[in-house]
């Protein structure tokens, strides 16, 4: 097993699925994100291809979904057309990204961000984080990150992203 896949199944709790590369990288260097093929070992199509994998933002995005920020976005979406415009074109890089990732071919072409219909649907900030974090322009994902990044230079000190020695 390779370091990255060491850390990721850590991080996660589990090895993680199909096809993936390492998309983004904390400070520390530890996977921050993974970018997975929409298509797993077994032929089932996977529509989410940014994945978030730092334990310590996924509990935070955990607790601004728990205290209603998917409503805050939809809101927001409904009432300001640039920045739902800016919804619509994040969907539609994720969904040319996840066809990229898929080497040209995308068996979840029908679904966007979160594997949602609606390319103005906000249903998972995890999946939002994940994208912008890789670099697609996501405004949600980057209000998101705005909201819960640590300081800039400034490492997580959750051991599941921290390196094992040959000696641990």
């Amino acid at each position: 097993m390779n370091p990255d896949e060491a850390l990721v199944s850590l991080q996660l709790g589990r090895p993680p699925r199909g096809r993936w590369r390492v998309a983004a990288r904390c400070v520390s260097q530890a996977p921050l994100v993974i970018a997975v093929a929409p298509v797993l070992e077994d032929g089932s199509p996977f529509p989410t291809t940014f994945w978030l994998t730092c334990p310590q933002l996924v509990a935070a995005v955990h607790d601004l979904e728990s205290a209603g920020e998917n409503a805050r976005f939809s809101e927001h979406v409904a009432s300001d057309v640039a920045f739902a415009d800016a919804v619509a074109k994040a969907d539609a890089a994720y969904r040319e990204a996840r066809r990229s990732e898929g080497d040209g071919t995308d068996p979840c072409e029908s679904v966007g961000i979160a594997g949602q219909v609606d390319p103005l649907a906000v249903k998972c900030l995890h999946a939002r984080l994940a994208a912008f974090l890789s670099g697609l322009p996501d405004p949600i994902g980057e209000a998101v990150a705005a909201m819960i990044l640590p300081p800039a230079g400034e490492a997580c000190a959750d051991t599941r992203c921290q390196p094992r020695t040959s000696a641990g």
